[in-house]
């Protein structure tokens, strides 16, 4: 079943590289190679969308490849990255001339050195906390210090060889929890990385200390890795992640319990680069985007076979 979709002019001057909807899908983000982020407001239904131009921000000085909304408890935050090798957060604030964004951090020339290709805010219940993949080879981990004012950072060094592609949050509750994290438990803090040596990383932060150590590496496929997406596991028995791959496949997957070991199957073969992946919110159906110029949904069955519900042409 193909999904018709209504074009949306961003008035963009070059490739648009990524777009997200914030936490209650009213505001459209978008970033392009012209070097510019771009706000909009969108309601409607699918049939008869519309959308409002609500700012455009400047700051970076390259093509910027990807936007990330903070959860709303944190107010209204924007993070975004680019080839300039710079990581930017931005808060819209109202002032004398009405709403505006400025810029609340911009990552320093020692964070990276090359090219920012991700950007990921963590679960809400771990606090203002912000990860970042390179091409440098490292992932670095950014967590506001409300008693300073400033971000901490701890930067995951040589995380992936000729590059870091991809970084995406584990959920903050263990796998098969009903309503979030339990009164008294710890948050999970985990995160899962992809680069171009073919692997994805999974890292837990240490209880003592705070660093960040690898737990995992997974390994299946036979180029780089283009994305990673960690699903949202609200009563689900298992942890999952999607793979997305150069080799033109995706890969789900699975873990039983923290610390045991992953297994994995294959989704589909593409035939052609596969270059993000994103799961729901409930975290059943995950949408892939291929280098053929399609989006397909897909959803494990009883038997945990994946197939394709819907594709969006």
């Amino acid at each position: 079943m193909a999904v018709a979709t209504t074009p949306m002019e961003t008035g963009h001057q070059d490739v648009v590289h990524d777009c997200q909807l914030d936490y209650y899908g009213t505001r459209l983000a978008t970033c392009s190679s012209d070097r510019t982020v771009k706000v909009f407001s969108v309601s409607g239904s699918p049939d008869a969308p519309s959308q409002s131009h609500l700012a455009d921000l400047s700051g970076h000085e390259g093509p910027v490849w990807q936007v990330a909304w903070a959860h709303p408890k944190f107010g209204s935050l924007l993070a975004t990255c680019g080839y300039d090798h710079k990581v930017i957060v931005w808060r819209e604030a109202e002032g004398s001339q009405g709403r505006s964004w400025t810029q609340v951090y911009v990552s320093p020339a020692t964070l990276h050195d090359s090219s920012v290709n991700s950007v990921c805010w963590a679960p809400h219940e771990l606090g203002l906390m912000l990860a970042s993949a390179s091409s440098d080879g490292s992932v670095a981990v950014l967590a506001y210090n409300d008693q300073t004012g400033e971000w901490d950072s701890k930067k995951l060094s040589g995380a992936h060889t000729l590059g870091a592609l991809a970084v995406s949050w584990s959920p903050a509750a263990s796998a098969g929890a009903l309503v979030g994290v339990a009164q008294g438990a710890a948050p999970v803090r985990r995160l899962v990385s992809a680069g171009c040596d073919n692997t994805l990383k999974v890292w837990v932060q240490q209880a003592v200390g705070g660093e960040w150590a690898l737990e995992h590496t997974l390994s299946a496929h036979s180029d780089w890795v283009r994305d990673a997406a960690w699903a949202p596991n609200i009563g689900l028995p298992k942890n999952t992640i999607a793979s997305a791959s150069q080799d033109g496949t995706v890969q789900i997957w699975t873990q039983a319990d923290a610390g045991a070991a992953w297994t994995n199957v294959q989704l589909h073969n593409f035939g052609a680069p596969v270059w993000r992946v994103s799961w729901s919110v409930t975290g059943n159906i995950l949408a892939v985007s291929d280098a053929n110029n399609q989006v397909t949904l897909w959803k494990e069955a009883i038997d945990g076979q994946w197939t394709q519900v819907q594709s969006v042409q």
